[in-house]
Parts: structure tokens; sequence; C-alpha cells
């Protein structure tokens, strides 16, 4: 008798430990950069945000009786570095603290830990953040990159100061040590009657500056190049697949096509959209999170192709300039729609009803 058994048949060798520390890895290069740019103020995020929600993690699971030692899968760090990288770099010490604790709490634990959340921890933090204190988190720091840098953001302790006390501990105002974003700058322009070209070209904007990170972010958002580095690892290891992160950028660069081609003075073209915001970071580290995104390719591509139109209708019509975390959350609440119409036939099923 032919015993017939499902898959899968072998084990592939990866478990959440390693692959919560190849996305880490993954996310090096643009860590690398956002200190390269931002100094010790980018270290500090991202080393206090992945304590807080390792010291969020310990209370939680200490609080429901599990034990400590699922610490050591990495999530929690993980978590804590996507929420650094997707920060101002001018963040107060207290909002990526209680950041933090909205990660792991709200958008992790309160649906039962690791597995179970419907939504990307760092995303639901993220935009908490924002939506609570919309100055704080679009106040975007001039880069080390800028001809004349207004702070050392190599001195620790100009950064420390920085850090703990904010930019009036520094007797200079916001506005001086801040610029708004590409994406911020073409929409305010646009609503003063400004076309797409003419805002990009009072921005002193560079396609070049913008891929490879010289433009003012979030921390981890800003170099293209190195959020590309990160993306190829992560498919190299088939840690996440093609599906969701082409889709998501094609729908994007066809939209911005389409309608630049139409009206080119108030819709940007595809590389600025390509290239501006937080679309890589998204595309590639939290639209492809496994836990809160389709389980088959084609709910992928789905999944994708609605993001991608959520972020450019945002970044186009919207109030917020940025569309990207909007669009991955929106996606995550169809997920189980998706993969309810796109669920592959059962083996052996010829497909009619019994």
């Amino acid at each position: 008798m032919l015993l017939m058994l499902s898959s899968p048949h072998a084990h592939g060798g990866d478990t959440i430990r390693v692959m919560m520390l190849t996305v880490i890895l993954a996310l090096l290069p643009a860590a690398a950069v956002s200190v390269y740019l931002f100094g010790w103020l980018a270290l500090l995020l991202i080393l206090l945000c992945m304590a807080a929600s390792l010291a969020t993690e310990a209370v939680c699971l200490k609080l429901m009786g599990k034990p400590l030692s699922t610490l050591l899968d990495n999530s929690a760090a993980l978590t804590g570095l996507l929420l650094a990288l997707t920060l101002p770099a001018l963040t107060p010490w207290w909002m990526a603290v209680l950041g933090s604790i909205f990660a792991i709490v709200l958008g992790k634990q309160i649906y039962g830990g690791i597995g179970y959340n419907i939504f990307n921890p760092a995303l639901s933090a993220r935009v908490i953040l924002l939506i609570s204190f919309p100055l704080q988190m679009t106040s975007w720091l001039v880069p080390m990159s800028a001809a004349t840098p207004p702070v050392d953001l190599y001195d620790l302790s100009t950064c420390l100061t920085l850090f703990f006390a904010g930019p009036d501990a520094l007797k200079s105002s916001l506005d001086a040590i801040s610029m708004a974003s590409p994406l911020g700058h073409v929409k305010t322009e646009w609503t003063l009657g400004v076309p797409v070209e003419g805002a990009l070209a009072a921005y002193n904007y560079s396609y070049l500056n913008a891929f490879l990170g010289f433009e003012t972010g979030s921390i981890g958002e800003t170099s293209v190049l190195a959020l590309l580095i990160g993306g190829v690892f992560l498919l190299a290891r088939h840690s996440i697949t093609w599906h969701i992160p082409f889709s998501y950028l094609a729908t994007v660069a066809l939209l911005a096509a389409l309608f630049n081609a139409i009206d080119p003075a108030h819709f940007a073209p595809p590389m600025f959209h390509l290239f501006a915001g937080g679309l890589m970071l998204c595309a590639f580290f939290m639209a492809t999170d496994p836990v809160s995104s389709p389980v088959t390719p084609l709910g992928q591509i789905v999944f994708g192709v609605g993001c991608g139109v959520l972020t450019w209708s945002i970044r186009s019509f919207g109030g917020y300039p940025e569309g990207a975390m909007f669009s991955v959350l929106l996606m995550n609440c169809a997920v189980p729609l998706i993969d309810h119409y796109c669920r592959p036939r059962v083996y052996g099923h010829d497909g009619r009803r019994v």
C-alpha cells in the first residue's frame, strides 16, 4: 500500500531565530548609512528602541507566565530595529521608548505573541506615534551630507543633548536644523500652485542623492541603495519571495508613469516615487512580514498591488505626504479575505462542491 503524506517532507533548517537574525543582517546596510548621515542620534535611537522592545517583551512574557527564553528568537530585537529606522533623527528618547512599548504590547503581544499579530508591529507603533505627535514625527533633520551641517552629529555630547533634552536645549530653533522631506515639500508646494518640476528644482532635488541617501527622512528610509542591498540579500536567502516587492514597486511606478504623462505639473514621475519616503523599506521589510501578509504567491501579488495603489493614491490625493505605512497596514486588514479567495486547489481535489 502506498502511503501518501502531506508536505513538507523535509525541514529547511530555518527557525524563527534564524529568520529574524537574517532580516536584522539585511537591515545593517540601512542602519550603517543612517549612522553615517545622522551620527550618534541614529545609533542612540536604534539602541534605545531595541533595548526598550526587549525589555517590554520580557515584562509581557513574565506577566503571561511564558519563559523568558522566547526573547532569544530575535523578534523583539527586529521590531525595535525596524521601528527605529522608521523614526526621524530628532525623535525624543521618550517617544522612542513609548513607540517600542506600543509595538510590542499593542502590535504583537495583545494578539497572543509572535505568529498571531494581524498588523506589522513596528508599522503599527509608527502610525500611532505619527497620529499622536505629528510635529515631532514630521521634523526631519538635515543630514551630515549637507554642505554646511547646522549641528555636528558626530559629536556625542551634542547628540546626547539633542536626544534627551531636545533642540531647544542647544538654543537653536527647530527650523534651523530641520527641513521638509522631498514628499512633504512637493505636496506643500502643489497646494501653493507650484508644479512638481518647479518644486523639485527649488528643493535642489537629485535622484542620485535620493538613491544614495543624502536626503531628509526617517533615518532608515533615505538610502535606496542600502535597502536594495538588504532586499536582494533576503531574496537570495529565500527569506522572502519576489511577489510582494515586485508587485508593490511595479504598481507604484506604473500609476506614477501613467498620471505623470497625463498631468506632469500635478503628478510626480515614477522615479521620484520609487526613491522617496519609506516605499523601499516597506516593500522589502514591512509588507513581506510572513505573519501579516498572504500565504500564496497569487495572494502576495494581490497584496502588493493593493499596497501600491494605496501608497500612490495617498501620496497624490491624501492629506499625508507619505502613504507607504498606511497602505501596508490597510492591506494587512485585507489579508484574511485575500487568503480566502486566493487559496490553492487542494491536492487531488477536482474542484467540485461536495
